[in-house]
């Protein structure tokens, strides 16, 4: 970024400021001005852009069933209590129909709210910048963010960076067979404040991993990554969910 005094038509000083949104206006609206010479003045069809202040890249992570979504809309209403606006995402894969735009962000404890819906096609960028035009908009709330992309995290790292939004995400850390996600991969890599929610084991030691079951309780470790009925899952310490696992299949651990 670049930023200098500037004089306008009437001789007041001006600041002008090169940011990295100057690319998202329209052709037909202002040119922006980067000057560091203070005594040549605006031309008519400049006009000065507003530093725009960085804000953060959050990660809450945890196994299954240890509220994340709770905690999501919890603070999702403390935002909007105070006279702020929120927009909040889940994943596509809750979607009623293929083309859904809107779905909803649900807790256990019985907690709703409705999300505009995110698939592998969707530009989150582009989506808040969209929205951020229309009205005010003061934060970004993401469930399910295991299921982003790489691709998608970057895009809600640019919210923060240069749309100066924070954007919240919560998700899980890792996968059944205790692999990351594809997106909490890259949260973990890129977010500038990484947290985790806790909840426990059956032996009463933190729950660590997420263990898949079949209907008659028994571990599975075959399979695709992504499956969405909550009740074929358990969370279990590190030790219990190998014990689980290896009770299942001797060799995969």
């Amino acid at each position: 970024m670049s930023a200098g005094p500037s004089f306008g038509p009437g001789g007041s000083a001006r600041t002008t400021v090169s940011h990295p949104l100057e690319r998202h206006w329209p052709s037909g609206g202002f040119a922006p001005c980067i000057r560091p010479d203070p005594l040549r003045p605006l031309q008519p069809d400049q006009q000065v852009l507003t530093l725009v202040p960085m804000s953060k890249l959050y990660f809450t992570y945890s196994a299954m069933n240890a509220g994340k979504s709770a905690i999501l809309l919890q603070a999702a209403h403390n935002y909007r209590e105070s006279g702020m606006e929120v927009m909040l995402w889940t994943s596509g894969h809750h979607a009623k129909s293929a083309v859904a735009e809107m779905g909803d962000i649900e807790s256990r404890i019985g907690l709703k709210a409705p999300a505009h819906l995110f698939r592998a096609e969707t530009d989150l960028f582009e989506a808040v910048l969209r929205r951020k035009a229309d009205g005010q908009l003061d934060a970004v709330f993401v469930d399910e963010a295991q299921f982003l992309s790489r691709d998608q995290v970057w895009q809600l790292s640019r919210v923060g960076d240069e749309l100066g939004l924070p954007v919240l995400c919560y998700g899980l850390r890792t996968d059944f067979k205790g692999h990351l996600f594809e997106g909490a991969a890259e949260l973990l890599a890129i977010a500038d404040n990484l947290r985790e929610a806790r909840t426990i084991c059956h032996c009463g030691r933190k729950a660590t991993m997420t263990l898949r079951q079949d209907a008659s309780g028994e571990a599975v470790t075959e399979g695709t990554q992504i499956g969405v009925v909550k009740s074929d899952y358990v969370s279990l310490c590190r030790k219990h969910w190998r014990e689980r696992v290896e009770r299942h299949q001797p060799d995969r651990v």
